[in-house]
């Protein structure tokens, strides 16, 4: 009887998600990996085996996720640690980004773990175990970057709804993580995964200037080493109280901690203002 966890993991066939997936079933656990392609999983991971299923899947088609979280289901017979870790960088400003472009993003990012959370709890409930990790950003955190308001708030809002999700999984036994991941050295910020705006407005210079900093300078350069966060990812699944919150990376710890000082400083300033609202009797 095979006792290793089953994983699902979305996202797979690059980055973190296929760094994460190789080392899992490296140490034998059973893994349910999903893309839009079947086809680039089986060619980064290899053909399916009796731990290793591969999921075409579009994760903005509700029917289509609940198929692949039925298929894993019958196929494993459970599901016990769920990464919601699909997802790309639309850079632009407000003023920029379509209509279309705003949505896509959020129908990936937001709209794409809500139909896997919707599909997979009824399972986790009533297994009355298991652990959901949510991958966010630390621009999930800290939205001070030109350029990247739309990415930030699709991130803002993975947090949102991770922090209730971790208050109403709780009494079925279900652990939620929700993680913020610094800048690891993938192919998060390469050409045919980052997106940049179609209509570009060059009056922009902040934004541009951060825009050529992602793709020119940061990308490959990334201080994180993707390993060491799926071997992160192992322990906290292994940890008997996980935390809700995990910040991934020195560089999210520091822009963390900037943000704190400054909302910490923004509130002791005018406190007396800002609390000056109740009724008086």
């Amino acid at each position: 009887m095979n006792t290793k966890k089953v994983w699902f993991v979305t996202g797979a066939s690059k980055g973190l998600g296929l760094t994460l997936t190789r080392k899992l079933l490296a140490q034998g656990f059973r893994v349910a990996a999903t893309s839009r392609s079947k086809k680039s999983l089986i060619e980064e991971i290899g053909e399916e085996n009796e731990n290793f299923l591969s999921i075409e899947m579009d994760l903005t088609n509700n029917q289509n996720v609940k198929e692949g979280i039925d298929a894993t289901i019958s196929h494993f017979g459970s599901i016990d640690v769920l990464v919601n870790n699909a997802g790309y960088s639309q850079i632009g400003t407000l003023e920029e980004l379509s209509e279309k472009e705003v949505e896509t993003n959020f129908k990936v990012n937001v709209f794409g773990s809500l139909n896997v959370i919707r599909n997979a709890s009824q399972y986790l409930r009533k297994q009355k175990s298991g652990h959901v990790f949510n991958i966010s950003s630390i621009g999930g955190y800290t939205g001070n970057f030109a350029g990247f308001g739309i990415y930030c708030s699709t991130k803002f809002a993975v947090a949102g709804f991770t922090e209730a999700l971790a208050e109403e999984m709780k009494p079925f036994g279900v652990n939620t993580t929700l993680v913020y991941p610094g800048y690891f050295r993938t192919n998060f910020l390469s050409e045919g995964s980052v997106q940049t705006p179609v209509n570009r407005i060059e009056d922009y210079k902040a934004a541009r200037e951060m825009e050529q900093a992602h793709i020119n300078d940061i990308n490959g350069n990334q201080p994180n080493d993707p390993e060491k966060a799926a071997d992160a990812f192992i322990a906290l699944s292994q940890q008997e109280n996980p935390p809700v919150h995990f910040f991934m990376g020195e560089d999210a710890y520091h822009y963390a901690n900037l943000k704190i000082e400054t909302v910490q400083k923004a509130m002791k300033a005018n406190q007396i203002l800002g609390t000056s609202t109740g009724f008086t009797n």
